[in-house]
């Protein structure tokens, strides 16, 4: 099966949710309308594509008479599933969680409903987002609508493929090693990673001695990105930022932008993405942006720190699972991932002092890295989107950490020094499916990164999937 998507002629159109709530505000479609027809997009398209982990519909149609004011004021989305709505348990994509109904909205649930939206559910991820593919050993597989027999990316896999099928046009996403801009890439998505602190900090954030996690949303437009952050910050502005305020378009500066192609796996990026981003770099020039390579800003010990303080997070869901998750918490129940992860983390824990300050220490290299550059132009990932089964959990772990690595090498750096990243999906592959390019910016810029992205975007449309 090729590309499945539900856009059409009803109150949800083709429109981006800007241009959503533009229509609700203006009397020329309701709330309810809005939300009915996201309904009957999800109960079209998920029974083929199978990112709801949870609906919520009859909650949504009651919230939808009355929706809060924001910048999104009645428009539909949905919160993945490891982020807490109140009266929806979260199970965080596992078998071993039996999660039970929330008492409250999570503080960025908060955050997220602040600009209005109605929430039709809860959208599926891998096992504790700790994949790259939103697969499962014992359940059907999160599928791409662009071609279901490749993977969706992950771990926000679910919401990217609600927003890229055309269910809602925007849904919540988080980032702990790529999250938000994997499948962003992979379905043809703009996701853009916030600086640590940008906005509020996922619940799990005070537990962590990195604190690698941050939310956002994944969009089908750059308007909608920027709308979304600059909505927000009338909820929640952290003062050591200055105020983002909503970014309307290219920026007239012209730009330093390094350009890096090949990750520090020693692995070279395949063809189709490589010729991406250099004919990305060649775009910017012709733009007026000056495009130099520039060495990697860390080394290959890197990626074993960040594997080893995954493998940290594995560990203490492993086996303190009943007290992070709840008391119905079951580890028979994780996948190889999981179990591969935790292992791998008991058989290195001596390294776990060194880790943590190699990644602390991140920050700091980050940071001075741009100083000398405005944004710097990478792939999302190193190879194009695999086919459902290449990372899926029912390998053995030996395989998947191995493949999980050279596919994932870069993206998890903005996660370690906190800095913000955006993905844009500027091409399509040989196979019809989305590549996206990566910009990383200094700590508290995503003006910068948004105001390339509309430029981008205007010289180059993004692809849809309805054409």
């Amino acid at each position: 099966m090729d590309h499945v998507h539900a856009f059409g002629d009803d109150a949800l159109g083709d429109l981006d949710a800007t241009g959503v709530a533009a229509r609700i505000a203006s009397g020329e479609a309701s709330a309810r309308e809005v939300t009915e027809a996201a309904i009957a997009r999800a109960e079209k398209v998920n029974p083929a594509l199978n990112g709801i982990q949870r609906a919520n519909f009859e909650q949504a149609r009651a919230d939808s008479a009355h929706p809060a004011d924001g910048v999104f004021s009645g428009v539909p989305t949905f919160v993945k599933d490891n982020t807490d709505v109140a009266g929806l348990p979260t199970n965080q994509g596992s078998l071993a969680v039996n999660g039970r109904p929330a008492l409250d909205h999570a503080p960025f649930t908060k955050q997220f409903l602040s600009t209005g939206m109605t929430v039709l559910g809860k959208t599926t991820m891998p096992e504790f987002g700790f994949n790259a593919t939103t697969e499962y050993e014992n359940l059907p597989p999160t599928r791409n609508p662009w071609n279901t027999g490749y993977s969706s990316g992950a771990s926000s896999g679910g919401s990217a493929v609600m927003v890229a099928s055309g269910v809602v046009p925007i849904a919540h996403a988080n980032d702990g090693g790529g999250s938000i801009r994997i499948p962003a890439a992979a379905c043809g998505l703009v996701g853009l990673k916030p600086t640590r602190g940008r906005v509020v900090e996922a619940a799990e954030a005070a537990k962590m001695p990195v604190n690698v996690v941050v939310n956002g949303v994944l969009t089908r437009s750059v308007r909608d990105t920027a709308h979304f952050f600059a909505g927000v910050e009338n909820h929640f502005r952290n003062p050591s930022f200055e105020r983002l305020g909503l970014v309307e378009g290219p920026g007239t500066r012209r730009l330093r932008i390094g350009l890096l192609v090949d990750s520090i796996t020693g692995e070279p990026t395949d063809d189709e993405t490589r010729n991406t981003v250099l004919d990305t770099a060649k775009q910017l020039e012709s733009l007026g942006h000056m495009v130099y390579e520039v060495p990697l800003p860390v080394g290959e010990k890197f990626i074993k720190d960040f594997v080893n303080y995954w493998g940290l997070l594995a560990f203490s869901t492993y086996h303190f699972g009943k007290k992070v998750m709840g008391p119905d918490f079951d580890k028979r129940h994780t996948d190889n991932l999981t179990r591969g992860l935790a292992k791998h983390f008991a058989r290195n824990i001596y390294k776990t002092p060194s880790v943590i300050r190699g990644l602390r220490k991140t920050e700091q290299i980050y940071a001075d890295f741009f100083t000398l550059h405005d944004l710097v132009l990478s792939p999302v990932l190193a190879h194009t989107t695999p086919k459902l089964g290449y990372i899926s959990p029912d390998n053995d772990y030996a395989t998947m950490i191995a493949r999980l690595i050279r596919y994932v090498s870069f993206t998890p750096l903005n996660n370690a020094s906190g800095g913000p990243a955006i993905s844009l999906p500027v091409a399509t592959s040989s196979e019809g499916l989305p590549i996206g390019v990566h910009f990383s910016a200094a700590h508290g810029d995503e003006r910068t990164l948004l105001e390339i992205g509309y430029e981008l975007e205007a010289a180059k449309p993004f692809a849809r999937i309805q054409d």
